[in-house]
């Protein structure tokens, strides 16, 4: 087995969406002082690589806490959308099943410390999301910062049917790189369990 972390590491400088707060990771024990070392953090749910909830954008929807723990494995398909329309064509001839992850590369990641990261950043297309529920996906991941903006169409689409939704990944490029030929690989997204919308995510590629 081959495992790749697609996550970016948490860091107190890291970017926020605009208008969200910055993180603090502080250290409040130190060992030479304490005989142990310490770390408070402070953050909102949407900072860094992390999972959104149906609750985050449906007003009775699942909280990240009520979903069984097999919903974060499955079978992963990565979706080479590098300077192209993500629609529901780049699904074709995809052999995507109930219950697989589908993990979205637009290279988008390599400016995640420059502002535009944020303002230009590429979305989801309705279709491509309509076809997502379609086919039973259980999450959706992406190396940008959202599907799409404001009224957040997309959300609703995947949250409102339990598609739940990563943000914000890393090293898709590697990953890719790392495939070879038969491409098959699992994807490993373990949420804190955090009773709330969302929830900083570990997400592990695991290569078979």
């Amino acid at each position: 087995m081959q495992y790749i972390d697609l996550t970016h590491a948490f860091t107190p400088n890291m970017p926020v969406y605009p208008g969200d707060s910055p993180p603090t990771l502080t250290q409040t024990g130190f060992f030479e002082k304490d005989g142990y070392n310490d770390f408070h953090i402070s953050t909102g749910m949407h900072v860094g690589t992390h999972m959104d909830s149906p609750l985050h954008m449906l007003e009775n929807g699942k909280r990240l806490s009520e979903f069984p723990v097999e919903k974060f494995f499955g079978k992963g398909h990565l979706i080479d959308a590098r300077k192209k329309t993500i629609n529901a064509s780049l699904l074709r001839n995809k052999e995507i099943s109930e219950g697989d992850i589908v993990l979205i590369m637009t290279g988008f990641y390599a400016k995640f410390s420059e502002r535009q990261y944020y303002e230009k950043y590429p979305e989801i297309e309705e279709n491509f999301a309509n076809k997502i529920v379609e086919l039973g996906v259980s999450i959706v991941g992406m190396d940008t910062p959202s599907p799409d903006r404001v009224p957040f169409k997309i959300h609703k689409i995947l949250l409102g049917s339990d598609v739940l939704i990563i943000e914000n990944l890393a090293n898709l490029d590697k990953l890719s790189k790392t495939l070879g030929q038969n491409g098959q690989f699992r994807v490993i997204a373990l949420p804190t369990k955090f009773a709330a919308e969302a929830a900083p995510v570990r997400v592990i590629a695991e290569i078979c």
